[in-house]
């Protein structure tokens, strides 16, 4: 896993837009409106695309150097885009997930009378069974996204 990728990607400009093709990355498929929305939706593509490859356990391919992309018909513009994995993945890991939880009718009674925020309950309670004080990424290996 590195932390830097570099990718040639295609901007196709048309009437209705940018559409944008990463050739080594199958799926990855990007569009936007202006070139600078293009830039910005083509990058955050690509790292959404990589970090899903890493999660998965995927090998990432090695780019293609920028003189053996063709684009179709001619009509295209290769482009290199960069993504900066790091903060990307630091992000990720603190996103919300939503996790549906069962408890009886009598305790939920009880603490909506008391104004129980259950979020902030239950992860402070899985940071203290787990023995987690500290941010995510302390407790991730780089190279594997796993619990140490």
């Amino acid at each position: 896993m590195k932390d830097t990728y570099v990718y040639p990607a295609v901007f196709y400009d048309d009437a209705d837009g940018i559409a944008i093709e990463f050739p080594d990355l199958p799926g990855c498929l990007p569009c936007a409106h202006t070139m600078e929305e293009a830039f910005q939706n083509a990058k955050e593509a690509l790292q959404l695309h990589l970090y899903g490859m890493e999660e998965d356990g995927e090998a990432i391919p090695e780019p293609s150097r920028v003189c053996d992309v063709k684009p179709e018909d001619g009509s295209g513009s290769v482009v290199m885009i960069e993504a900066w994995m790091p903060p990307f993945r630091e992000k990720m890991l603190n996103k919300s997930t939503a996790k549906t939880v069962t408890i009886p009718r009598w305790l939920d009674i009880l603490a909506r009378r008391e104004k129980v925020n259950y979020s902030h309950l239950l992860q402070e309670s899985l940071k203290s069974y787990l023995g987690v004080h500290e941010s995510a990424a302390q407790h991730f290996h780089a190279n594997s996204g796993k619990k140490p």
